[in-house]
């Protein structure tokens, strides 16, 4: 992509960008010339400006004179231009510091990891839980709430608790759930719910199975409380960052942004593509391809556990967004949240 512009015109135009992310107004061909690392005439630099608008990297907004970044200017820039640096000690620290370290469980830690993405980045922070079938199971009990519904808590390694509201065909008394839960704690701990699911599903085939009424009401019941179709959820941090911007002064397009926020199925959608992706992802504008955020640019990246991805963290905010800060803090609260989660799971 970088020969498509000579030097020159790959300075104006990175020149013209930060100008703009810094200002958030069109930016004339003056203010370019003291960005720029040769002297370059005011007549000059407008030429370039007016190629660059000509092959689709920046465009006129309304009357001004002025130039601001069209979505192939940022994506150029981000592919081509952009240089990332990992964050300094100081700010590792003070990111650090956000999780308390000891004793905190997986729902506990995304939550700080939201947090932590809004307040190091000044824009909204976005943590996608984990999809079930991926963690790993450590213990089950059954609730009894009545002579035919019982609620099922199954906690996976990590910390995150299910809850599950079951109802059953047959009266079973809380000795019948404990024997069953404490079968099912010492032969399924240490599985994933996957592996679990599908070792249930075998030894519900197994002839002996058909024998043994309390074995065969366990799996049942087991089978019940996995049976699930959550897939997770979304922590949303910092919302009314959204409000600071300039380009959302409009009260339509904020209301589509808060309307996508409380809906969370865009939000959902966009960082479930980033769990088979390695390092930082950035979608920028309508490479979202939901119209609901439209101007906005989503940075993301998988975090994970010991046996593979779990989720998906990032920053969603204005195209306009400084790409060389909130890169790298995505990178780096996503390889802190793993490393934590390994720790928990020792």
């Amino acid at each position: 992509m970088a020969d498509m512009l000579n030097e020159r015109s790959q300075q104006i135009l990175e020149a013209i960008i930060e100008e703009h992310i810094a200002t958030a107004q069109p930016v004339g061909s003056r203010a370019i010339t003291t960005r720029l690392p040769t002297r370059l005439s005011p007549a000059t630099v407008r030429n370039v400006m007016a190629d660059l608008e000509e092959q689709g990297f920046l465009c006129s907004p309304h009357t001004s004179a002025g130039r601001i970044p069209t979505e192939l200017g940022y994506r150029f820039y981000v592919d081509t231009l952009l240089q990332v640096v990992r964050l300094g000690q100081q700010q590792q620290d003070r990111i650090q510091a956000e999780y308390h370290w000891q004793g905190l469980q997986m729902s506990e830690l995304l939550h700080t990891a939201s947090k932590t993405l809004s307040s190091a980045s000044s824009y909204t922070g976005l943590v996608m839980m984990p999809r079930l079938q991926k963690t790993i199971f450590r213990h089950i009990e059954f609730v009894k709430l009545s002579s035919r519904q019982i609620l099922a808590v199954f906690v996976t390694q990590s910390g995150l608790v299910q809850n599950k509201l079951i109802e059953l065909d047959e009266e079973l008394t809380a000795s019948d759930l404990e024997q069953i839960s404490n079968y099912l704690n010492q032969e399924m701990a240490g599985l994933s719910i996957k592996e679990m699911q599908n070792r249930l599903l075998a030894e519900m085939a197994k002839e002996k199975a058909l024998y043994d009424h309390l074995l065969q009401r366990a799996l049942r019941l087991s089978e019940a409380a996995l049976d699930t179709d959550s897939d997770g959820d979304i922590i949303i941090e910092g919302t009314s960052c959204f409000l600071e911007q300039p380009e959302f002064g409009d009260l339509e397009r904020m209301k589509r942004v808060f309307r996508a926020f409380e809906r969370k199925s865009v939000l959902f959608a966009l960082l479930d593509r980033g769990l088979q992706n390695e390092g930082v992802q950035i979608l920028i504008g309508s490479e979202t391809e939901y119209s609901e955020i439209a101007g906005c640019s989503l940075i993301t990246a998988a975090y994970s556990g010991k046996r593979g991805t779990l989720g998906t963290l990032g920053i969603i905010g204005p195209s306009r967004m400084p790409y060389s800060k909130v890169i790298p803090i995505v990178g780096y609260t996503a390889s802190l949240v793993s490393r934590l989660l390994d720790q928990e799971s020792d």
